[in-house]
């Protein structure tokens, strides 16, 4: 179990995360072409095979420039929407490892900076059935958590993340491509915010070994 991840321990965990994605691409695909055009999946895909191309091999400065090279790759080659939202919550967020490792509270911040940074890009809020739905429990869970160590602000932001999946399917989306379907969007989970739960598991079961 990891309490604190130096540089290259984060470069692991990122490269264990973006594993993660690659081997669920067909499930976010069948998730997204239920309220979607169903290429979530492949773009999500497109955007983690490029945080292993850049990631691997190299050695790492510091925690904040290993997260935020990981941001630019799924910027660069995810597309659409996720890869701007996905690429903006990874780049923003990296400041909060300004000078630091990778610890308890820099989670906390990581995800409350990256909240805020997808809240303006997207100029969406809770409850409107995007990502932000998963993001922003797991951002109050963390903050609540932080004083616990990394591992239990994980789990903690895992679980709420995870929760806030469940919720979207109980919403009417009111953006994105989803929006065209009214209520025939519900019972089906929103697919950025399964990718972001599956991002967070990946992130706690690397710290939990």
């Amino acid at each position: 179990m990891h309490e604190t991840l130096s540089p290259s321990e984060t470069r692991d965990m990122l490269l264990a995360v973006a594993e993660y994605i690659v081997e669920r691409t067909d499930m976010l695909t069948q998730i997204d072409q239920a309220i979607g055009d169903g290429d979530h999946g492949i773009g999500m895909r497109r955007g983690f095979l490029a945080v292993s191309e850049q990631l691997q091999g190299s050695e790492p400065a510091s925690v904040e420039a290993v997260v935020k090279a990981a941001g630019t790759a799924i910027m660069a080659k995810t597309g659409g929407a996720a890869g701007a939202i996905f690429g903006t919550f990874f780049r923003s967020g990296s400041s909060a490892f300004a000078g630091r490792n990778f610890d308890a509270d820099g989670v906390a911040a990581f995800l409350r900076i990256g909240l805020e940074a997808v809240e303006k890009r997207g100029g969406s809020r809770p409850g409107q059935k995007t990502m932000i739905d998963a993001l922003a429990p797991a951002a109050a869970a963390a903050a609540d958590a932080a004083g616990g160590g990394l591992s239990e602000t994980l789990a903690r932001a895992c679980a709420a993340a995870v929760a806030g999946v469940e919720a979207t399917k109980g919403m009417i989306a009111t953006t994105g491509k989803a929006r065209t379907l009214g209520e025939r969007s519900l019972g089906h989970p929103d697919p950025g915010a399964v990718s972001f739960s599956l991002i967070l598991t990946a992130m706690r079961d690397f710290v939990a070994t």
